[in-house]
């Protein structure tokens, strides 16, 4: 019985990717093992009628990702309100960030006249995730990013934004109506005109002249009303095709965003467990393996770093174009 109990608990205690990118909501994990015991920061719980609510790891750094960028935008735009100029590198690249959400993502997908409305979102959900992406490249911390409950929540957000004020905009019914095509696949043979073309034979003929309309027949009339049952039945197809687009929509923004995050940072853990697992090995083979993959740790992490910026303009870009298709159904 010690003998199983001791291969359980070294079992236990044996290192996982998994285990370092996602949530924690009993501990803060520093390190599997330092001098034979592990270092861990217990996380708070609270208790309350409906069960405990536990305060998890990502939960705690979406709040400091929240703390960082009202300390550093708040002034910034205080600065901006009263026409200051952006004074050194960290104020104008801060800056400049704002800036290029503006004019290369919101007035190009929203419109120039409404963006300025919607504009506090977007940038809040740029920095927002931006700043949680960038977190997950700081040691013993994490990207609260990777987990499919915080994109989620995201993506129900920008779902209230591509929908709600376009609804607030043309009404509801108009909303949902607007999403129901027209089509047509045989003309109304009672609208249709009958009267000569104006080919060059007919260049004399006048509006006055033409002969009347003669009244369809039987076959036109079968073909008509067959036609516009099949129309009805593809206009609804795609109109459920459209409304459960309306939703697929936010869960491809939670998933792609969950998905990049996640597995950057696994295949980051990943390389680093490849030197606990030569040191287990061979002594010899450790130090190969060891320096590889520390290049290969600092390769990734300038992709990573790249990847935090993409994914957090993909989410803002994406969303920002959901609602400019929404508010101008038209186009």
């Amino acid at each position: 019985m010690s003998a199983a109990a001791g291969i359980d608990m070294a079992e236990s205690h044996e290192p996982n990717a998994f285990h370092h990118v996602m949530d924690s909501k009993t501990s803060w994990e520093l390190f599997d093992s330092f001098f034979g015991t592990p270092v861990a920061i217990p996380l708070p719980k609270i208790a309350t009628p409906f069960g405990d609510f536990y305060i998890t790891k990502f939960m705690i750094l979406e709040l400091i990702a929240a703390i960082l960028i009202a300390a550093i935008f708040i002034p910034l735009c205080r600065r901006m309100g009263r026409g200051e100029l952006p004074k050194g590198a960290w104020s104008n690249a801060f800056e400049s960030l704002l800036t290029f959400i503006r004019n290369e993502v919101a007035r190009p997908a929203i419109g120039e006249h409404e963006a300025d409305i919607f504009l506090p979102y977007l940038w809040t959900t740029f920095l927002f995730v931006l700043f949680c992406n960038l977190l997950g490249m700081i040691p013993f911390l994490g990207s609260p990013t990777a987990s499919i409950y915080m994109t989620g929540g995201l993506a129900l957000c920008s779902f209230f934004m591509m929908h709600v004020p376009a609804m607030v905009k043309m009404g509801p019914i108009h909303y949902f109506v607007a999403l129901w095509p027209h089509i047509e696949i045989v003309p109304n043979p009672w609208g249709a005109s009958s009267g000569h073309g104006h080919g060059h034979g007919d260049q004399g003929h006048s509006p006055a002249h033409a002969s009347p309309a003669a009244p369809p027949s039987m076959g036109q009339i079968l073909a008509w009303v067959c036609g516009s049952i099949f129309g009805v039945l593809l206009s609804l197809m795609i109109f459920l095709i459209e409304l459960a687009g309306t939703g697929i929509k936010a869960i491809i923004l939670a998933v792609r965003l969950f998905a990049n995050m996640f597995a950057g940072h696994l295949v980051l853990a990943t390389i680093l467990l490849f030197i606990y697992m030569a040191g287990t090995a061979s002594l010899a083979l450790w130090g190969t393996v060891t320096i590889a993959s520390v290049l290969g740790i600092v390769a990734l992490s300038l992709l990573e770093l790249f990847v935090a910026f993409l994914q957090a303009y993909v989410f803002t870009f994406l969303t920002a174009l959901f609602m400019g298709m929404a508010l101008h159904p038209e186009h």
